[in-house]
This record gives structure tokens, C-alpha cells and sequence, in this order.
């Protein structure tokens, strides 16, 4: 009878009496709304069960979020979660494990607005990135830290927007991913005065660059997040164009678009499932996080609808990420200032 219900409450919304009776409640309060959906037929043509599920234990306290949850990176290795988050007087990183349990807070004054984060672990570094937004001294910057929230380096001319390359300048730059060879792709900005995908070789130089503002190929509006695929493709969600461009992760060359899938909100966040079958791509301003069937390689054809998670009314996702361990998606949520966690369908 429920199979179909994927309307999820926030988290700071259950309050820990009974997980049982927070579940029923959950059907209880939104069957009506959900049954107005299947009647619409947006759900045509998915699957009857559906991929993932929400994990309602994770985390164990989520009082522990106190601000905007911007963006969420999962070191699949150590098992570790971390969340950026802004406010007034708020720790701008949260540490989680996996099991929900919380680990640490970083009350770093180097962070001033975090926006996208990433966490590598190839041996023998662990570290974490995280793109700044700010206008202060440190800000429109890419920085990397410690698992203990030390900073290591800064990537940009902090304190200074700009498009220069020599010195490299950033402004608003959105996300940053850092692949297996350690080369690093950074989409810059965040509605900034540059639209532009960078690719940056193991030691920091600049491999290739591509974009500018515009709707033809190779060019973004608002480029919001980037990941690359198991056969060498570079995804970034061109937010504000309302698609998804591709480019070989080797030469920078165009390989493709999507946007037959865009028509209702562009997408803010594109990242692959752990057995790399799926792109999964959040849809911040209609509240909906997308499975998209991850093409073979050689040409991108068309998008197509595999799944959906409609989360409630002003949840807004905003950016998520995906532990290779386990298989777990997780999202950062703006509107309902927390992240939620989300398993296989097949595991408890």
C-alpha cells in the first residue's frame, strides 16, 4: 500500500519518543499528498519498488545541526561523514560516522561561507576540501584540511574574486572533486562573475579549461557541481541552463548535454550510485532527487528516469554525496537545515 510513498519529513521534525509511531505518522500525514502525485503520473514509468529508503536513525542527535546544511562529503574508507554548514556562531563542520554517531566539530575562523566538500582518502592522505563563498579574507578560495579540521593549503587568491589563472583566482567557486589520479575539477562559480570548469593536474598546474557564461556547448550558467564517472566523463550540473554537460576527464573535449530531464528546476547536484548504474542528481527548488541511468561508454544519448525521491515542501537539496562503502546516498538539505541518509532498498 506504501510502497510509492517517497515524501520525507525533516529530521529535526521526528522527535526520538517512538520510531515506530514517527514512520506511521510520516504515512499517516502525507498519504494524501503522495496519492495527488501518482495521480498527476509523474511517477510513469519508475520502478514499482524503489532504490533507496530513507534511514530515519541516522544521525543518532540530529539537534547537533545548528545552521544551514550547504553541502556533505563521505570518506568511504574511514567511514566518516562531514557536513558544512552556515550561521552566526555555528562550527562550519560536522563530523558524523556512518552509524549516525557524532564525532567532532570544527570552530575553524578560516571557513567563512562553505559551500561544496569533498573528501579524498588516497593512500597515504586523508583530507577534506571545502569551497568558500565568502567575501572576507579568506574567502572565494578552495581550502583542503586534515580530518582534524587543520588547514593544509588554499587553492585561489584568498580574499580576492577574480578570473585570472596566473594567479589563479576564483569567484564563488561551487564544488570541487578530486579524482582517484588526484587531479582535481572544480566548477567556478556559484553565480560569480565566471562560469567555468577547470581541471588541475596532480601537482596543482592547469591541465585544461573550459567555459564561459552562455547556453551553447561548453559554455554554463551557475556550473553547481561536478563528478566523473568509471569510464572517464566529467558530469557537471550546468544549474542555471537547466542541464547536464559531459566532457572527457583527458582532453576537456565536449562529448554531450542532457536536458530533456530539466524542463521543471535545473539540476544543483550530480554524482554516480556506488555500482556507478546511476547518475544521481538533486533538483533543489522542486524538492526531488533524480536516478538517472548511467550510459555505457561512447555516446550519452538521452536521459532517462529510473527513480525519484520527492522530498517535502522547502527541503530544497542541495548537494550530495555517496559512500562507496556502503552504498548510502546523502543530502544536504538547505531548507530543512540537516542531512538525511538514504540506503539501498535492499539492505535493512
Amino acid at each position: 500500500m506504501f510502497g510509492n510513498l517517497r515524501m520525507v519529513v525533516p529530521l529535526k521534525q521526528i522527535r526520538p519518543i517512538s520510531v515506530i509511531m514517527a514512520v506511521l505518522t510520516t504515512l499517516f500525514v502525507l498519504l494524501p499528498t503522495q496519492s495527488a502525485t501518482l495521480a498527476s503520473g509523474r511517477t510513469t514509468g519508475l520502478s514499482e519498488k524503489h532504490l533507496y529508503k530513507l534511514d530515519i536513525n541516522w544521525p543518532q542527535f540530529p539537534e547537533n545541526f545548528t545552521g544551514e546544511v550547504f553541502g556533505v562529503a563521505v570518506d568511504s574508507v574511514t567511514g566518516t561523514v562531514y557536513i558544512a554548514q552556515r550561521g552566526e556562531s555555528v562550527p562550519k563542520i560536522l563530523k558524523f560516522t556512518e552509524q549516525g554517531y557524532f564525532l567532532q566539530a570544527w570552530n575553524t575562523s578560516t571557513i567563512e561561507m562553505p559551500h561544496g566538500i569533498f573528501a579524498t582518502n588516497v593512500f597515504p592522505e586523508t583530507s577534506l576540501w571545502v569551497t568558500d563563498v565568502g567575501n572576507g579574507k579568506y574567502g572565494h578560495t578552495i581550502k583542503q584540511y586534515s580530518p582534524s579540521g587543520k588547514l593544509i593549503q588554499i587553492l585561489g587568491t584568498p580574499g580576492i574574486s577574480g578570473s585570472s589563472l596566473n594567479p589563479l583566482q576564483f569567484d564563488q567557486p561551487a564544488e570541487v572533486f578530486v579524482s582517484r589520479k588526484r587531479e582535481i575539477y572544480i566548477v567556478d562559480g556559484d553565480g560569480g562573475l565566471n562560469n567555468r570548469l577547470i581541471k588541475l593536474e596532480k601537482g596543482f598546474g592547469i591541465d585544461w579549461i573550459k567555459g564561459e557564461k552562455g547556453d551553447k556547448p561548453s559554455q554554463f550558467y551557475i556550473p553547481h557541481s561536478v563528478t566523473e564517472d568509471n569510464v572517464g566523463r566529467i558530469w557537471v550540473a550546468d544549474r542555471g541552463n537547466k542541464r547536464l554537460q559531459v566532457f572527457d576527464a583527458e582532453t576537456g573535449e565536449w562529448i554531450g548535454a542532457w536536458t530533456s530531464c530539466f524542463k521543471g528546476d535545473g539540476p544543483s547536484s550530480v554524482r554516480l550510485t556506488q555500482d556507478n548504474k546511476y547518475l544521481i542528481v538533486a533538483q533543489l527548488n522542486i524538492n526531488r532527487v533524480m536516478f538517472l541511468s548511467a550510459p555505457p561508454i561512447g555516446d550519452i544519448g538521452v536521459c532517462h528516469i529510473v527513480d525519484t525521491i520527492q522530498l517535502s515542501d522547502d527541503v530544497k537539496p542541495h548537494l550530495v554525496d555517496v559512500s562507496h562503502k556502503t552504498g548510502a546516498i546523502y543530502i544536504a538539505e538547505i531548507g530543512a537545515q540537516q542531512a538525511q541518509k538514504f540506503v539501498p532498498n535492499d539492505r535493512k
